[in-house]
């Protein structure tokens, strides 16, 4: 019983996602994930930070900020991973909407909301591309985050 319930968690072809707590928060927009005792790299859908980590790239404006505010939200927490067209990128990292377990915050649109990410459409995966867009423009238009610093 338990190990198909593993199993299952593990599926990535649910069509409700999988749940898995974060091990480690790599910058703004990339995290690490346990599903199941295997280990996963995620990088969230239709959003991008500014970059911290990249090799070869210095650290860009508000990069460290939105890198702390996505550990604010999800670091040591539960989280639903919700998956689009593609399952993987070319890297091999899992892409996801990443949803808080205990209460629902939908990760992805609240860095995008407060500011902290601007939106990344790369298709197929363009589900919520157009709400990702609203909510950038409200931030630029209120100069939250980013929009304000940089």
């Amino acid at each position: 019983m338990l190990a198909a319930r593993l199993a299952a968690q593990r599926d990535e072809r649910s069509p409700d996602g999988v749940r898995g707590a974060v091990t480690r928060v790599v910058d703004g927009d990339t995290i690490h994930v346990d599903i199941g005792g295997t280990d996963e790299t995620v990088r969230y859908i239709g959003v991008d930070t500014p970059e911290s980590v990249k090799p070869g790239t210095p650290v860009q404006c508000f990069a460290k900020k939105a890198t702390e505010r996505n550990r604010e939200l999800v670091d040591g927490a539960d989280v639903k991973l919700v998956f689009d067209v593609e399952r993987r990128d070319r890297y091999g990292r899992l892409l996801a909407y990443v949803y808080r377990a205990d209460d629902g915050t939908f990760v992805n649109a609240a860095l995008v909301r407060d500011g902290y990410a601007r939106t990344l459409t790369v298709p197929p995966n363009v589900r919520y591309a157009d709400r990702f867009a609203r909510l950038q423009t409200e931030a630029r238009e209120a100069d939250r985050g980013l929009w304000k610093a940089c």
